[in-house]
């Protein structure tokens, strides 16, 4: 049944059921093998995230920075700024932010041409699968898209980027809040980095990312 019918038989004084013309559409047959989502659970702990967000500075110049996810625990693997992305420049920040004993099995990331033959080329050499997601999908590398959402709401937004040494001072800042002390539903609100169970003695705040947020421990 073409598609369309169901509007042509009703000006037609005629009238189906949906369930009927559900019975003469055509299915077509799944796809093999596991869907995405299924992929990044069964393969959480051996999955890495990679992803660029820009930032202005005070001067209206764009700096960019690039971000590596450790699925697994959600942490914050690697930082890296620059006003200049290039392959040349990617290469050794995946060399820098996976050494031989802790390089993932999988790195997702986008398709930006950023990511070229020389960058493919070193995470072969660190034996990690590239898996570039699906052209305009986002959502298939929502941790990572998630992290730069966090990095921007709870850091970025709230202060003024003087220059490229500056947001790099403040992304260092934020990398060791987010894995010592940020909590996450999905960790049992544990941090990536894990924070042991504190029993006895006086709670203090520990001021953090220049004040923007507090890590609460006992002495």
């Amino acid at each position: 049944m073409p598609r369309g019918s169901t509007a042509n038989c009703s000006s037609l004084g005629i009238a189906l059921a949906q369930s009927t013309v559900a019975k003469y559409i055509i299915k077509r047959p799944r796809r093999p093998g596991q869907s995405w989502a299924t992929f990044l659970r069964n393969h959480a702990d051996g999955i890495a995230a990679a992803d660029l967000f820009v930032v202005p500075t005070v001067a209206f110049t764009l700096l960019y920075v690039l971000v590596i996810l450790g699925h697994g625990r959600r942490r914050l693997i690697h930082c890296a700024v620059t006003a200049h992305p290039t392959a040349e420049w990617i290469a050794p920040q995946m060399v820098e932010a996976f050494p031989w004993n802790e390089a993932p099995t999988y790195l997702v990331r986008d398709r930006d041409g950023v990511y070229g033959a020389v960058v493919k080329r070193h995470l072969r050499g660190l034996g990690i699968r590239d898996r570039p997601i699906t052209p305009r999908s986002p959502w298939q590398n929502a941790y990572v898209e998630r992290l730069i959402g966090s990095i921007r709401r709870e850091c970025i937004d709230h202060m003024i980027i003087l220059g490229e040494a500056h947001l790099r001072r403040i992304m260092s800042l934020y990398t060791s809040y987010y894995n010592h002390a940020r909590t996450h539903l999905a960790l049992g609100k544990d941090a990536p980095l894990g924070r042991s169970m504190q029993s006895f003695g006086q709670i203090i705040a520990e001021p953090m990312v220049a004040g923007l947020h507090h890590r609460y421990a006992r002495v």
